[in-house]
């Protein structure tokens, strides 16, 4: 029997493909998606900067990319052929996303966009407490250059990846458009696109005069931090990170009008659930400070809602979505149109019941994740509360010990903090970043993105799934992923980087 042809393989076969981002979490699932599903397309094309590190993007692409496990099936099961896409199908271009032409030659940035078929645009700062002005400059200005790009090309399709959380206090079930600010009106045009260049400006000018007196560069660091979290809780968004990502989508619509765009949002991006192998993971994201809270023993109650629904999706499912997005901004060309990829309004599950999965494995296969639990059976529970039972908690425990320590410093006795002091640090930076997500008033819905799997002739458990009814959420946050944390993620570098983090970060 004739295997039925694949619409989305067919569509993107012989595409040259431009990705930016691939040095994160998500990018680099998606581009081993892409080079395990569909050796077929032209070119993979992907900008990355140099760094510290590494001078070019060909060299940081190597080290940084190619080495990781992300890889290891693809090279397992065929290193030849392996080897002979990147050396053939993969071209790295240095180049800064926030720059204008990419930081490149003119000539080479034309050239660039007249090869290109398709942008994938997932570059962003995910650091919930970012600078402003960096947030701004990532995450909402530099699509200024992906329109620019775009139109060099005779007006490639662009695929941007976004966030469910762009939808920011808005409370509810949430669908897949655009809605407006919770807090504050911002003008749209006749075709109801929402006006924020004028927003852009205001937001520049109040970084200009964010000055603080003081040289210290952590000093103006900590005052446009704290100006971002203040302009973003002003219009009705949580962080900076959310808020910038709004602007950045709204650019795009308003700019791209006719043009073929797709808007890809996840949820909270966590392990994978099926490939290239189920649990890969890297670093630690968002629901993960619930699991190293409770593993380590830092704190033995957590500020957030048994009963709310947490929406976590894999990342292969995201990555999912990506192509299929791919696909169809090819396929109907001068359409916008956004897809939500997530979990709970069609598998919710409650944080209380993704806590039980954890305690439950913990309880009874500890030893299994020596890494993880250090060998030690961890203890029975934690418990949910409120954040401000939480915090007036935290803060009570604190002052004595903040007090000891002003008095002996006043006396010249210079020490750091002791364990407990930190460990209550920690728990006061985990109430600040993760409370908005613990304590969740929304139900994400993906309805438009199923359509989209229906229309391509995608199944349920295809090789581009998307939908979260696949996910055992028992199994899956119980077993796999602390599995995958203990496999891929876990080093004291970066336990110790949660511990300590003082700009917590979302996957994204």
């Amino acid at each position: 029997m004739k295997t039925q042809q694949s619409l989305v393989k067919e569509t993107l076969k012989g595409k040259n493909i431009l990705i930016t981002g691939c040095t994160g979490f998500l990018g680099k699932v998606l581009l081993e998606k892409i080079i395990r599903s569909m050796p077929d397309v032209a070119s993979i094309n992907v900008l990355i900067r140099g760094s510290s590190k590494y001078q070019t993007g060909q060299e940081r692409f190597e080290k940084e990319i190619l080495r990781s496990s992300i890889f290891d099936q693809l090279k397992s099961s065929d290193e030849s052929a392996f080897k002979q896409f990147c050396d053939t199908k993969l071209h790295v271009i240095t180049g800064e996303l926030t720059q204008t032409e990419f930081g490149l030659e003119t000539d080479a940035f034309t050239a660039l966009a007249q090869k290109i078929d398709l942008i994938v645009n997932s570059a962003a700062s995910v650091n919930f407490r970012e600078a402003l002005d960096r947030a701004l400059k990532i995450n909402t200005l530099s699509l200024y250059n992906i329109i620019e790009l775009s139109k060099r090309g005779n007006d490639i399709p662009v695929v941007q990846v976004s966030t469910c959380y762009v939808n920011g206090f808005n409370k509810g079930d949430i669908y897949e458009e655009t809605k407006a600010p919770f807090h504050r009106k911002i003008r749209r045009n006749e075709k109801g696109a929402f006006q924020i260049e004028g927003l852009i400006h205001r937001l520049k000018d109040k970084i200009s005069y964010s000055r603080v007196p003081s040289d210290s560069k952590a000093d103006q660091e900590n005052a446009l931090v704290d100006l971002g979290i203040a302009q973003s809780n002003s219009y009705g968004w949580n962080d900076t990170y959310t808020f910038t990502k709004w602007m950045g989508e709204q650019l795009l619509i308003e700019k791209m009008d006719e043009k073929s765009l797709a808007i890809v949002r996840p949820a909270i991006i966590e392990s994978t659930l099926l490939g290239p192998v189920p649990g890969w993971i890297e670093g630690i994201k968002v629901a993960d400070a619930i699991v190293f809270a409770y593993a380590r023993r830092k704190i033995a109650y957590f500020p957030a809602n048994a009963h709310g629904v947490m929406d976590i999706i894999p990342v292969d499912l995201v990555a999912n979505s990506i192509i299929l997005s791919m696909a169809k901004v090819l396929l109907s060309p001068g359409e916008t149109n956004i897809y939500q990829c997530c979990s709970s309004g069609s598998n919710p599950v409650t944080i209380g019941e993704l806590k039980r999965a954890m305690v439950d494995e913990a309880q009874t296969n500890y030893k299994a994740y020596p890494k993880l639990f250090k060998m030690k059976k961890p203890a029975k529970e934690f418990t949910f509360v409120s954040k401000s039972v939480f915090e007036t908690a935290m803060k009570a425990a604190q002052m004595p010990l903040g007090l000891l320590h002003d008095v002996k410093s006043l006396l010249g006795k210079r020490e750091n903090k002791n364990k407990m002091h930190k460990n209550i640090d920690t728990a006061l930076n985990l109430s600040t970043t993760f409370s908005f997500y613990g304590f969740p008033k929304y139900r994400f819905h993906n309805g438009k993105l199923l359509a989209l799997a229906a229309e391509l002739g995608e199944e349920l458990d295809g090789e581009f799934a998307v939908d979260a009814k696949l996910i055992n959420w028992r199994n899956y946050f119980g077993k796999t992923h602390l599995a995958g944390l203990e496999k891929y993620a876990i080093n004291e570098m970066a336990v110790e980087s949660l511990v300590k983090n003082k700009k917590s970060k979302e996957p994204a």
